[in-house]
């Protein structure tokens, strides 16, 4: 059965009979959701969600001899586009990560009310439409971007420049962004690594008082647990955030070492973790690129973005990291510079990976609302700012897909 109609449709699994009933009596009262199914225990709500293919599946976390985590890790084996929101009397973090570790996408804390239920609902399968639209077009065929195997680490993506003003930020959340777009279930992360000047909080318009600086100075207790702790959630695109310290001179507490380490943590948890590195060259942005699966390389049409370019280009060649694993970007591409992708080509004897308009007015836009140009409300799709971003994001996730290992 395909999992895409007009109707939500919606699986309960949960040892307590009046939990379960009172669940379908709740949800039963919005004309858009229809039960599938209740299951007492995980080997029959595995067994319903093969069969009837639910869009969610509302899965408590303590059930008897299966329990929620396993159930859920089965039932994505068995209905792999199935979206599962866990339910849960305890409220700890370990439980969190390991609902999410399995493929959970929500946690809901009971007792809840039924606004919280039929909100959480309605946010997962509209995170999910796009998939569940796609699945229609192509079958069982597997999507681009689809989560890695369970088991399998982050891939690691540093944006970085040698020249500022170039975009990094701008670039580097809208990335992640578009790699959301691509596969709702993706876990995406974006950590901000300009550790003196950060971007993210501004551009995300984030009020946070957690940042990297929370972490190292818990390095004895780091895990991926904690980590999640000390993120923030932008719920408009979706992403993960760990910003900079609030203020530049917090920054000395962050060492090359303590980066590695967090870095190394946020594989176990994330699919794809972008890293915003400003344009310093210290021990902590030589450790970044020493981890990251990709560095995008971050340029604009002048001449000494060209020439710092090439400077760190010739960087990386005495690193004796693989060509492959620098990604060129040619960003605010405009014709009238008379700077093209190809005389860059030239210049640098490196590929352009991919080339990012020049939009003033959108960009200007979606800084000063704190809010990425991908998921601006009220904007043309077919924008060519949104199109390259969105063909960039892609192409990237491709790369992994073509050539995931790259010996530095």
């Amino acid at each position: 059965m395909n999992p895409v109609d007009q109707q939500i449709r919606i699986l309960i699994v949960d040892d307590v009979a009046e939990w379960r009933e009172n669940l379908t009596k709740m949800l039963q009262l919005e004309s858009d959701f229809e039960i599938v199914g209740a299951a007492a225990d995980g080997e029959e709500g595995i067994e319903l969600a093969k069969q009837r293919q639910p869009h969610i599946v509302l899965m408590d976390i303590n059930l008897p001899g299966l329990d929620g985590i396993s159930a859920t890790e089965a039932i994505l084996r068995e209905a792999p586009y199935a979206q599962v929101v866990m339910m849960s009397v305890e409220s700890e973090a370990y439980y969190l990560l390991r609902s999410m570790s399995a493929g959970a996408r929500e946690f809901l804390i009971k007792p809840f009310g039924i606004d919280e239920l039929v909100s959480t609902v309605r946010r997962v399968y509209a995170k999910a439409q796009p998939t569940w639209d796609a699945i229609s077009k192509v079958g069982e065929k597997p999507l681009p971007g689809a989560p890695p195997a369970p088991g399998s680490l982050a891939k690691l993506i540093a944006v970085y420049s040698p020249k500022g003003g170039v975009g990094c930020t701008t670039l580097a959340i809208n990335l992640a962004t578009a790699i959301c777009q691509l596969d709702p279930g993706l876990k995406v992360a974006v950590v901000d690594c300009s550790l003196q000047f950060g971007g993210v909080e501004v551009s995300l318009n984030l009020h946070a008082n957690r940042s990297i600086a929370d972490l190292s100075k818990r390095m004895d207790e780091l895990d991926p647990t904690l980590v999640l702790s000390a993120m923030e959630e932008d719920a408009r695109s979706g992403l993960k955030v760990l910003l900079a310290p609030p203020r530049p001179e917090m920054a000395d507490l962050v060492t090359a070492e303590h980066v590695r380490a967090i870095l190394e943590a946020m594989k176990e948890t994330f699919d794809y973790v972008v890293i915003d590195m400003g344009s310093r060259l210290e021990d902590t942005e030589l450790s970044v690129f020493d981890l990251a699966d990709r560095v995008v390389l971050v340029i604009v049409p002048d001449l000494a973005a060209i020439r710092q370019a090439r400077c760190f280009l010739d960087l990386i060649e005495a690193l004796e990291y693989s060509p492959e694993k620098v990604l060129l970007v040619l960003n605010k591409s405009d014709p009238r510079t008379g700077i093209s992708a190809q005389a860059i080509e030239d210049r640098l004897k490196h590929k352009v990976f991919a080339e990012i308009p020049l939009e003033d007015r959108l960009v200007l836009q979606s800084v000063n609302r704190g809010m990425p140009y991908m998921i601006m409300p009220n904007v043309d799709r077919r924008t060519l700012v949104i199109q390259r971003t969105g063909a960039f994001a892609q192409q990237i996730v491709q790369a992994f897909e073509e050539n995931p290992l790259l010996i530095c």
